[in-house]
């Protein structure tokens, strides 16, 4: 695709009632997105009912190959956006950037197939989920960067393929989950060094202090390559790609893309406390604070929506395109955006829903593979 003619994307929206539209139209939301195939990253403008590109630009350094813009993260001022390059030679990297003129702050060297990020609440320190895609499946780590330096103070050491790097709100619990081992990782982050782990496969749970064993490989549940995601193994292997803290810290949440369960762990236990039934390939999480958890669907075309308190599904909101990817929860908590990579060549798009009425209200057209998404700011709607 072209990508200077993404001016020209189309975008589809669906059309609300006059009284939902006058609600909903005071402001305007944008977030920074990246896409993966492309090498793209677009800041985008989005309102109930529309959007736009404002900027879209490119980013990494190999003229003839990918680098792989995988994970995105705004720093909690807003100063400042995060970006990992997925393919390195052989490592990956972590690249800042300026929300004031997109321009690239500063880089650090990271693990194998650096992939989802997330920021300390200070802004001091960037946790990134080292994939280690490629090669033979060995542990893999979580490198923390000092943010004001650009500099790697620790490569911690979990399991085999990490995804999912969140934090609690106070930030002294990381959270991470090994697909592979079928491992939820929690790394004191004051320490810096894994305080638990537990295991997720359903009938195996067990809880247990320090890095979890050397843990033999999920059967048939790996990734099979660029841009894909692990299937149901016959032994129900969870295989999970993200583990989301409750609002208040009390639980962590597990996607189980291979058994296609959401499971609920006790923080103050250290043990699974239910299971709850999902969709198809339930892939990335957010939460909100009144208690909704927003689940992508990567093998159904959907995004769910939870009670967590309930432990139950409230809705389902079809997709555009297929492989749904990231989401994240407006400040306001009032809309969730989604971010769909699409197959072959077709562009990614990012999806507006509004957590109220579980409906989509705008939706826009981006570079291939949507992927890293996070919300920057809002602004008066113009």
């Amino acid at each position: 695709m072209n990508t200077r003619c993404l001016a020209a994307l189309a975008l589809s929206a669906l059309t609300l009632p006059a009284a939902a539209s006058a609600r909903l139209a005071d402001q305007d939301y944008l977030l920074y997105v990246a896409s993966e195939a492309a090498d793209r990253l677009a800041l985008i403008r989005l309102w109930a009912g529309g959007g736009r590109v404002e900027r879209d630009f490119p980013t990494g350094i190999m003229p003839t190959s990918i680098d792989g813009p995988h994970g995105l993260a705004v720093s909690p001022d807003a100063r400042w956006f995060y970006v990992s390059l997925a393919h390195g030679q052989p490592y990956g990297a972590l690249w800042k950037y300026s929300t004031a003129d997109n321009q690239v702050a500063g880089r650090v060297t990271l693990g194998s197939f650096p992939a989802t990020l997330q920021i300390s609440p200070g802004g001091d320190f960037a946790y990134v989920v080292n994939f280690n895609l490629h090669g033979d499946r060995e542990p893999s780590s979580v490198s923390v960067v000092e943010t004001s330096t650009m500099s790697e103070i620790k490569r911690i050491p979990t399991c085999v393929m990490p995804h999912g790097s969140r934090l609690d709100a106070t930030g002294a619990r990381h959270y991470s989950a090994c697909m592979m081992d079928d491992t939820l990782v929690e790394i004191d982050t004051l320490r810096l060094r894994v305080s638990r782990h537990l295991i997720a496969t359903a009938g195996k749970e067990r809880g247990g202090t320090g890095p979890p064993p050397r843990l033999p490989t999920s059967d048939g549940s790996g990734h099979t390559g660029h841009g894909a995601e692990p299937v149901a193994s016959k032994t129900a292997a969870c295989s999970p790609t993200w583990a989301q803290p409750s609002s208040d810290g009390s639980s962590v949440f597990v996607a189980c893309n291979g058994s296609s369960e959401l499971v609920q762990v006790d923080v103050a236990r250290w043990e699974v406390v239910r299971r709850i039934p999902a969709r198809p390939g339930i892939y990335n999480l957010a939460v909100t604070t009144d208690g909704k958890l927003i689940a992508t669907n990567r093998r159904d075309q959907s995004v769910s929506i939870f009670d967590t308190r309930a432990g139950t599904e409230t809705a389902r909101v079809a997709l555009p395109r297929k492989a749904a990817h990231g989401v994240v929860v407006s400040p306001d908590q009032r809309f969730a955006f989604v971010s769909v990579e699409g197959m072959a060549a077709e562009p990614g798009t990012v999806v507006m829903i509004d957590l109220a009425t579980s409906r989509t209200v705008a939706s826009l057209d981006v570079a291939p593979q949507a992927g890293g998404i996070d919300f920057w700011k809002t602004e008066p709607r113009r």
